[in-house]
């Protein structure tokens, strides 16, 4: 990998840029001049700078300070996001598209929690019901941690939740799942602790899980006690309101369009802060590799890059993309390249895990997610940097792709799990604290991005972008359209 990545260095970046110029002189007509070389990945990856992905960051973070200090979906500071990135993408040529998607916005209220005397830090998971106004009072049901706690109805096997608030350990399913699973049981109210010490950052039930009982969370370290009480006492309000978000959609006009490289990253920010590692990062990194790539590059495949709406509340943008794609143009899409958060504070450097080597929480990834991670990890480590894997998750737009049997894959600097002891000495930074400390919330600014993560880890955006627009083949390709669609038609996708 070493070997093969040097050879390409020379590359000129300026070449792959504008091509060759015109050439005139003295008594002699002008020429023609001949096409622009081939678009190659490492030459893409010098051409897109720190500071230029930097400077739309900050951008977006005078249009969060200008629209009330956030740019959540349905507010104007998401507006003005939109119309600043449709500028920049027609500016260089781009045609450019923001279909308009429903979306349901939810709105927190005051919530509190008490055990007596005692007062909980807590906060509401987005989208959960609001208790009466008078608040909700009952017995207390704490859950055995039993590896999947409140996942399945087994879980509840000999007990009693009828009438009950339920406190549960965070893990492995989604939180509308546990929600669903208390409510069926006959549980008035459902409290989730974190899976560590500190407050849950964010957290949602999703936007279609259609909850019935109030929701919220607690730090992990007042979880054992919420889940001694004898009795808690809820009382939260909240409201959720029907709205509209829009995406950006915009394709070189050049390049085959049966092996679509699509390239995303979520443009919303939280209510609660900016958004500009979360993810202005990921935005601004694609916006600046969609500019230098330009809008009629020297490609192989056609690049359609994308910018989602309405991510923090359930990869509602990227999910209603995906569901108004036909079966011949999910079949058009190569490969999904994803990136949501290059700059936490105390960054780690994380490709996501396609082949489940580190054989944690979901399996692979689709055929071809395992190429894309050593294509990633393969331009990081000559870089001289190590990456961990992340797992399969879904938290971040690609949920959707993957979804559908669509190779995926992407990079991060990690969100709000820990930075352990051998992360710390292989990346630098601090042990025990989060990656990124600003993490949904008002600290969510560029003067607490890290710049030499965010430069690392655009350039890899960039590499990937410009790798795969040459080629989709080799060890480190992913299935051509004929065997994309023989294997979806084999897994009955």
């Amino acid at each position: 990998m070493r070997q093969s990545i040097r050879a390409r260095v020379g590359a000129s970046a300026a070449v792959v840029l504008a091509g060759i110029a015109v050439v005139s002189g003295c008594g002699r007509d002008e020429q023609e001049s001949p096409p622009a070389p081939p678009v190659d990945g490492q030459s893409l990856a010098a051409a897109v700078g720190g500071d230029a992905v930097a400077a739309h960051m900050e951008a977006l973070e005078r249009i969060a300070t200008d629209n009330g200090g956030n740019r959540a979906a349905g507010t104007a500071g998401y507006d003005a996001s939109v119309d600043y990135v449709v500028d920049r993408l027609q500016e260089a040529g781009f045609e450019v598209s923001t279909p308009e998607f429903d979306v349901d916005r939810f709105i927190a209220g005051p919530v509190e929690l008490r055990a007596g005397d005692r007062q909980f830090t807590v906060s509401t998971l987005e989208y959960s019901p609001a208790t009466p106004p008078e608040g909700i009072t009952a017995r207390t049901l704490a859950l055995p941690d039993d590896g999947s706690p409140g996942c399945e109805a087994t879980d509840y096997d000999g007990l009693d939740a009828g009438g009950a608030i339920v406190v549960v350990r965070r893990g492995v399913c989604p939180f509308s799942e546990k929600e669903r699973v208390a409510a069926d049981r006959g549980a008035v109210a459902l409290v989730v602790f974190n899976n560590e010490e500190g407050a849950l950052a964010g957290g949602t039930l999703g936007e279609d899980s259609d909850p019935r009982i109030p929701a919220v969370s607690v730090p992990g370290s007042e979880g054992p006690a919420a889940a001694a009480a004898p009795e808690l006492s809820l009382k939260l309000e909240a409201v959720t309101e029907a709205t509209t978000s829009r995406n950006v959609i915009a394709q070189t006009t050049t390049g085959s369009t049966e092996n679509v490289v699509l390239v995303g990253a979520h443009l919303d920010s939280v209510e609660k802060g900016p958004g500009i590692n979360d993810n202005g990062s990921g935005s601004a990194a694609v916006l600046e590799t969609a500019l230098r790539l330009g809008s009629a590059p020297n490609v192989t495949n056609a690049v359609r890059f994308a910018w989602w709406g309405a991510e923090e509340l359930g990869l509602v943008g990227s999910e209603r993309y995906a569901e108004g794609l036909d079966g011949g143009e999910r079949e058009d899409i190569a490969l999904y390249l994803n990136f949501d958060m290059l700059g936490s504070r105390n960054a780690g450097y994380f490709t996501l895990d396609g082949d489940d080597s580190d054989h944690e929480g979901a399996g692979p990834g689709p055929q071809g997610s395992d190429a894309i991670e050593r294509t990633l990890g393969g331009f990081l480590a000559w870089r001289g940097i190590v990456a961990d894997g992340t797992d399969f998750d879904g938290r971040s737009d690609y949920g959707p792709f993957i979804e559908m049997g669509i190779p995926s894959g992407g990079v991060d600097s990690g969100a709000d799990d820990r930075k352990s002891d051998e992360q710390a000495l292989k990346w630098g930074g601090t042990a025990g604290e989060t990656f990124d400390p600003g993490y949904h919330s008002p600290e969510d600014t560029l003067a607490n991005v890290d710049r030499a993560a965010l430069a690392q880890n655009a350039a890899a955006v960039a590499f990937g972008v410009g790798t795969y627009a040459n080629s989709i083949e080799g060890p480190d390709g992913v299935p051509a359209r004929a065997d994309r669609a023989q294997a979806r038609e084999g897994a009955g996708q």
